[in-house]
C-alpha cells in the first residue's frame, strides 16, 4: 500500500534551491549587501555623499586624498567622500533595479493576461507590440533620455516604458497554452467570472516564471542605468550611482594610486550582476517539478 505524500510545489522549490550551494552563497551576499547599505548611513562617523570637504587651514578642496582615518576610501576629484558615495550609489542603483524590475513585470503581467486571454484585443495588442518591439531598445532609451529632464524618476520611467515588452510576450504565450484547457473551458461554460478563472486557474502557473523574470530584470536595469550614465544621458552628476561612479572613475584607470575609484564600483556592479543571474538561473532549475523528486 502506497503512503500518502503531501506535496507542496513551493516547499519543494525552496528545498531544491537550497541544494545549490553557489546560488545560496550569492543569495547571502545580496542579503548582506542590502542590509549593510540600509544601515550604513546610521553607523558612526559616516559622511554625506554630496558634501564637498575642504582643508580648514587653506580653504582648498580635499581633492583625491588617499584613504585615511577621516576618509576611509579617500576623496574624489572635487573633495567628496568616496566611502559615502560608493554605498549611496549602490543604494540608488539597487533602488532603480528593484523598481524597474517590479513595474515592468507588473505591466507585462497585466498586458500579457489581456493579450493572451481576451481574443478580441489580441490583434490590437499584437500590432502595438510589434511596433514598439521593432524600435531598437537602446536607441529608444537614448532618445527618451536625451529629450527628458535628467533625474531618478526619469531614468525609471525610461526603462519601464520598453522593458515590459518581453514580460508581456512571455505571459501571453503561457496564457495561450493554458486558457483552453478542459477545466478552463468548463469554468467558462458554467459562467465563472473571468477574474476568478484568471486568479485561480492561470496566475498560479505564471508565478515561478515571473519571479525568475523579475530576478533577471534587476541586474539588467542596473546595467542600463550604468550604460546611460556612462554616455552622459543618465542621472545627474550630483546623484551618486554606480553608473556615475564608474563614469567618474574611468579617467583614473591609468593612475595606479586612484585606480580604486573605478575598481570598487565596478566590483560591486559585477557582484550584483553575477549574484542575481546565478540566483535567477538556480531558481529556474529549482522551480522545475522534475527536480523535486
Amino acid at each position: 500500500m502506497m503512503k500518502n505524500i503531501n506535496y507542496s510545489y513551493w516547499i519543494s522549490t525552496f528545498k531544491a534551491f537550497k541544494k545549490n550551494k553557489v546560488a545560496l552563497f550569492f543569495l547571502y551576499i545580496i542579503i548582506g549587501l542590502i542590509a549593510f547599505i540600509t544601515i550604513q548611513p546610521f553607523l558612526p562617523d559616516q559622511k554625506s555623499p554630496n558634501a564637498i570637504y575642504v582643508d580648514e587651514a587653506t580653504g582648498l578642496q580635499l581633492i583625491n586624498k588617499p584613504p585615511s582615518k577621516e576618509f576611509w576610501l579617500g576623496t574624489n576629484s572635487i573633495g567628496q567622500d568616496m566611502w559615502a558615495r560608493i554605498w549611496a550609489g549602490t543604494r540608488i542603483s539597487l533602488l532603480i533595479g528593484f523598481t524597474v524590475a517590479l513595474w515592468e513585470n507588473l505591466i507585462g503581467l497585466f498586458v500579457g493576461l489581456i493579450w493572451g486571454y481576451v481574443r478580441k484585443l489580441e490583434g490590437i495588442i499584437s500590432v502595438i507590440y510589434n511596433v514598439l518591439n521593432n524600435v531598437p531598445k537602446t536607441i529608444m532609451l537614448i532618445l527618451l533620455a536625451y529629450t527628458m529632464k535628467p533625474g531618478l524618476l526619469t531614468i525609471i520611467f525610461i526603462m519601464c516604458i520598453s522593458g515590459w515588452l518581453d514580460s508581456a510576450r512571455l505571459v501571453r504565450n503561457l496564457v495561450v497554452t493554458i486558457r483552453d484547457r478542459e477545466y478552463n473551458i468548463a469554468s467558462r461554460i458554467l459562467g465563472t467570472p473571468i477574474y476568478r478563472i484568471v486568479s485561480k486557474n492561470i496566475l498560479p502557473y505564471l508565478v515561478s516564471t515571473l519571479v525568475l523574470k523579475t530576478t533577471l530584470s534587476i541586474p539588467a536595469a542596473i546595467g542600463y542605468e550604468v550604460f546611460l550614465t556612462y554616455i552622459g544621458l543618465g542621472l545627474p552628476v550630483s546623484t551618486p550611482s554606480l553608473g556615475n561612479l564608474i563614469s567618474e572613475g574611468r579617467g583614473y584607470i591609468v593612475v595606479p594610486s586612484l585606480r580604486y575609484q573605478l575598481m570598487i564600483p565596478a566590483l560591486i556592479l559585477s557582484t550584483i550582476t553575477v549574484s542575481f543571474y546565478t540566483i535567477g538561473n538556480a531558481f529556474a532549475d529549482a522551480s522545475d517539478p522534475k527536480n523535486h523528486f
